[in-house]
């Protein structure tokens, strides 16, 4: 009984880590950037964005990531959605359907925790 829970266990985690995609560390994401000019997606809102963002982000709240979808599958660039605990960005990941895609791991909050700067402000960058 618990051998079949256990294996059940390793496999819902197998699979929820694939289903929420990629996840790029705080550390990688500066050599993704500029290895491959990664288009970094910030899905928070507009409020969340202007108080302290990755520089060279773009604002595209999750509420209107639908609205952009084939404007990022289109890009040839990886992208890397980035929302405040990492759940959302991989829903995003999952809508877009791009196929060199990531999610900042641990979003923002972690990004914050490991003492890196955040831009303020309405400064965004143009896909």
């Amino acid at each position: 009984m618990f051998g079949t829970l256990g294996v059940l266990l390793v496999l819902f985690f197998i699979f929820e880590g694939q289903r929420n995609g990629r996840k790029i560390s705080p550390q990688s994401l500066g050599i993704l950037v500029k290895a491959k000019n990664a288009m970094l997606i910030d899905l928070r809102d507009a409020k969340d964005f202007r108080e302290g963002h990755i520089s060279g982000s773009r604002n595209i709240p999750y509420s209107q990531i639908a609205n952009h979808v084939d404007e990022l599958k289109a890009t040839e660039r990886p992208l890397v959605f980035i929302c405040n605990l990492g759940q959302v960005a991989g829903s995003a990941l999952q809508k877009v359907g791009h196929n060199d895609s990531y999610r900042l791991d641990g979003g923002i909050s972690n990004w914050k925790a490991q003492g890196l700067p955040l831009v303020k402000g309405n400064k965004t960058t143009k896909a």
